[in-house]
């Protein structure tokens, strides 16, 4: 069994479509591109690929993380060349390389996502900055998150890590966030947008970092 991690972009092209339609793109063009699939057991299988944090429709990204195990070994050069051709636009490879089977799941392993935020407002810069430290500063952030199955109740702030404000202009400002991304829970950026005042959803969303735990 060898498993290959893949570093991805995850473009405008292809932003609205859901996390079950992402898998089964990559799923097509890992056939098309022969290359020699582990399967899972039962009676459908399916090749074993994972991403290390869903994506929201509409969210971009330059840092998405996929593992894929192999049945036997391929370079991740010839990996990112035969599986490069298969993908549409809005899918572009930056980096594959080996990770050691043994290894947690790459899931196990993700602990927080980075985003950049874009933000229609009227507020200037001191007053995002301060809307900023003052949630950072509250030590409970009590929220409600309307579900199919119900409204969950639970504490939003130690789902924020860090906060800052990249900038402003006459009609927009862009917030940088750091939010959790673990077993414990998962920090939205659009309700992170919320709880700092803003009335309007984000008119962008994107994903610039990932952080791994150590193994």
């Amino acid at each position: 069994m060898y498993r290959r991690r893949v570093k991805f972009t995850r473009g405008e092209e292809v932003k609205f479509i859901s996390h079950l339609d992402l898998i089964r793109l990559w799923q097509r063009a890992l056939h098309r591109a022969r290359l020699p699939l582990s399967y899972s057991k039962g009676f459908t299988p399916h090749p074993r690929i994972s991403l290390a944090v869903p994506l929201a429709i509409g969210v971009t990204s330059e840092t998405e993380l996929m593992d894929i195990y192999l049945e036997r070994a391929v370079s991740p050069h010839f990996f990112s060349a035969a599986l490069e051709q298969q993908l549409p636009r809005g899918i572009g490879i930056i980096q594959v390389y080996a990770i050691a089977s043994h290894l947690p799941s790459l899931q196990s392993q993700t602990s927080l996502a980075e985003y950049a935020v874009t933000i229609a407002t009227d507020k200037d810069a001191t007053e995002v900055e301060s809307a900023i430290e003052s949630l950072l500063a509250s030590e409970h952030l009590p929220w409600q998150h309307l579900r199919d199955t119900g409204t969950r109740s639970y504490d939003l702030r130690p789902l924020i890590s860090r906060l800052w404000l990249i900038g402003c202009d006459r009609s927009t400002c862009k917030i940088g966030m750091s939010l959790r991304c673990d077993s414990g829970g998962t920090g939205r950026p659009e309700q992170v947008s919320r709880a700092l005042g803003f009335t309007e959803i984000p008119q962008a969303i994107h994903r610039t970092g990932l952080t791994i735990k150590p193994a």
